[in-house]
């Protein structure tokens, strides 16, 4: 079974951009919330599910989910939204492992925002977390997303904090923009190799 690793961080802290650092070393990257979108669209199991979760208007009639509305369903219910991912999430996890078992590379990385809040920690080798300054991640999601501070700070609510999330990783990557994120991420690929052995 080959090594899998998780990538994590919270809005803003710049997942997307340490797992290019990966790819320079040849390391395939699963995108969860990517590939979940594309799961909600082609696994017909996951569609029937959300169905009769949220009702037959979770979806529009060519097939695709009607995003707003469930948006709209579980934006302020909780539990409502609990469900939704405990039928997304396995979907997903169940997708991640037979796409990392087709990969040649010496492990593979999923990198997932929510991986501490869905209680999947255990299903990975090894955790990587991506950390910056609040006010720079509130910052990067306003410029890349063009949402006010409300809304980012909405996001973050749904997440844990950084402080809670260090001491179930693995690894950390500082990404201030004054931390080398070249180099540690050298050093982790040359920590995990060396567990691989």
């Amino acid at each position: 079974m080959k090594p899998i690793i998780g990538l994590t961080g919270g809005i803003g802290s710049g997942k997307s951009y340490v797992g290019r650092f990966f790819n320079q070393f040849d390391i395939p990257i699963y995108l969860a919330d990517k590939e979940a979108k594309r799961l909600m669209i082609q696994d017909p199991v996951l569609k029937s599910s959300i169905k009769s979760l949220l009702g037959k208007d979770s979806y529009h009639r060519n097939g695709r989910p009607n995003r707003p509305y469930i948006a709209q369903l579980v934006f302020n219910n909780k539990k409502l939204l609990k469900s939704l991912n405990k039928l997304v999430h396995p979907a997903v996890q169940a997708d991640f492992r037979s796409w990392a078992n087709q990969q040649k590379a010496p492990y593979a990385i999923e990198e997932s925002a929510l991986l501490f809040e869905i209680k999947a920690g255990d299903k990975f080798d090894k955790i990587i977390l991506v950390t910056a300054p609040k006010d720079i991640r509130i910052n990067r999601v306003i410029k890349r997303d063009n949402v006010t501070k409300e809304r980012v700070l909405n996001r973050m609510k749904n997440q844990l904090s950084d402080q809670k999330k260090i001491p179930l990783s693995d690894f950390v990557i500082i990404n201030d923009g004054k931390e080398d994120i070249a180099k540690q991420v050298q050093k982790i690929h040359n920590q995990i190799l060396k567990l691989i052995k």
